[in-house]
């Protein structure tokens, strides 16, 4: 059995590849990280973006922008459910353009669920702060 503390180093260690997905623009590697049915609220105008799908579209859309924007979520905490195979991770997250200016910034949560031996997201919910 997982204890609390693995499964949270392996939601950090995913939220990493995440990251790292995002950075390198790729969607074969984000694909894997979320549920099927993983839903996304954005942070400004709180657009829903649902499905696995429909999000993999999205940050095509994204990486292909002439100015592109990075967007990094740094986790500050990781609860797991003692009750169930959920977490859930809060923490701060950004987007900064290539020549490194910040673009917006703001608090998120995400949910994850372990699915066979791998921690995937079902759930994002994103605040534009600044």
């Amino acid at each position: 059995m997982e204890t609390a503390e693995t499964a949270q180093l392996a939601i950090r260690l995913q939220r990493a590849a995440f990251n790292r997905a995002l950075a390198a623009a790729d969607l074969a590697a984000i694909e894997p990280l979320l549920a099927k049915d993983a839903i996304l609220v954005t942070g400004t105008d709180s657009a829903v973006i649902a499905g696995r799908k429909a999000q993999l579209l999205a940050w095509k859309r994204e990486f292909a922008a002439p100015v592109r924007t990075v967007y990094t979520r740094l986790p500050q905490s990781v609860e797991v459910s003692p009750l169930e195979p959920i977490a859930m991770e809060l923490g701060q997250w950004e987007g900064v353009t290539g020549s490194g200016q910040t673009l917006a910034r703001g608090t998120y949560a995400a949910k994850w669920r372990k699915a066979g031996a791998q921690w995937i997201i079902e759930a994002e919910i994103f605040v534009t702060l600044a």
